[in-house]
């Protein structure tokens, strides 16, 4: 029964993807495969197979690149749940069981991944046959929870937008708790973006995981740790995308309040200090406390930055994420030449100025 619903996504979403993203994909083919000599082509592609398999810091830009390719999908896919042509599927899709939901959903997340999905599994058979287990798996792994947490997410879009006046049992609870100014994009995330949310933190996990498994000769090294932390940071972009967001559609009363730039400021510091508390818990039980708060510095530093960002962009999320990509990369190797503690006064500096 849910092939009819599969069909449906597929032509809805899948195409309109890539309608929508088509000369995108061409520059990248054309980087892919018309920038390299024809009788090199598949030894240059092998060779890359090869490093993704052999070389963690290659594998970890790869699956960088990879992930801003699919929250560009997450991104495409909840603006188009919220148009008015796509309001028969609220009627139509949810008719089905929620598991026959998630199950199209995620052949649908595969035809919008594809080529990321035919690269990758190319890359694991390369590596397998050079007798390269551990990445592969990763990759494999990867590629498994986005596609399932991409189910799960669109799943969730879908059935909240039926009933829109459903509050969640938090918000139940706390109808009658005071509420500072800080915690109310807190109160929105437990209560309309908790599959975001919970994906970002699943992500973060891996990333952590992955991270000091591949670096275990040098987890020592604190260069590890700030690479880690970046990471991190980096795939919780979705959820700093929809504070932005928050901020300007349901706070924008707050204009008219008597708080200063330094106050908001450090409000939304103590917003994302809240939503990093997963992190901070294990940043304390694995480093030293004046390592663990430096590092935990470097995180709110760099997420205040790409908060900040958002200013200069009025919530564009493709030249957002463009912007984040370059900015992945130069942090990537200021850490790299043992400059992580610049970053914090650095990044902070920066933030409250575009602020």
């Amino acid at each position: 029964m849910h092939r009819a619903l599969t069909n449906v996504l597929i032509k809805v979403f899948a195409a309109g993807f890539y309608q929508v993203h088509i000369p995108i994909l061409f520059f990248v083919f054309f980087v892919m495969v018309g920038c390299v000599p024809g009788n090199m082509l598949i030894s240059y592609h092998e060779s890359l197979m090869i490093a993704m398999c052999s070389s963690p810091v290659m594998l970890m830009l790869v699956c960088a690149g990879w992930l801003i390719y699919i929250i560009k999908s997450w991104h495409y896919i909840a603006t188009q749940l919220q148009k008015p042509e796509k309001q028969f599927l609220f009627y139509s899709a949810n008719a089905f069981e929620g598991k026959k939901q998630i199950i199209s959903w995620c052949y649908t997340h595969i035809a919008i991944i594809s080529p990321i999905l035919i690269y990758a599994l190319l890359a694991i058979g390369v590596g397998i046959k050079h007798h390269y287990y551990l990445l592969p798996g990763i990759i494999a792994a990867f590629l498994i929870i986005t596609v399932y947490g991409s189910a799960l997410l669109y799943t969730s879009i879908l059935n909240r937008l039926v009933d829109g006046s459903k509050q969640s049992l938090l918000l139940k609870l706390s109808s009658k708790w005071r509420k500072p100014y800080f915690s109310l994009y807190i109160y929105n995330v437990f209560d309309n973006l908790k599959v975001q949310y919970f994906i970002t933190k699943g992500l973060s996990w891996l990333i952590i995981t992955g991270v000091f498994y591949l670096f275990a000769d040098v987890k020592t090294d604190i260069r590890v740790a700030g690479i880690a932390i970046l990471a991190v940071i980096t795939a919780h972009v979705v959820v700093v995308f929809e504070q932005r967001r928050f901020e300007e559609t349901r706070l924008s009363f707050s204009r008219n309040l008597p708080y200063s730039r330094g106050k908001l400021f450090g409000n939304f510091i103590g917003v994302y200090s809240l939503l990093l508390l997963p992190e901070a818990v294990w940043l304390f039980s694995r480093f030293s406390p004046v390592m663990a708060i430096g590092l935990l510095l470097t995180g709110l530093s760099t997420v205040m930055l790409f908060h900040s960002l958002l200013y200069r962009f009025d919530l564009n999320m493709d030249k957002y994420i463009q912007y984040i990509l370059a900015l992945f990369m130069v942090l990537f190797w200021v850490i790299m030449f043992h400059l992580l503690w610049v970053l914090i006064p650095l990044n902070l500096g920066v933030a409250f100025l575009i602020f």
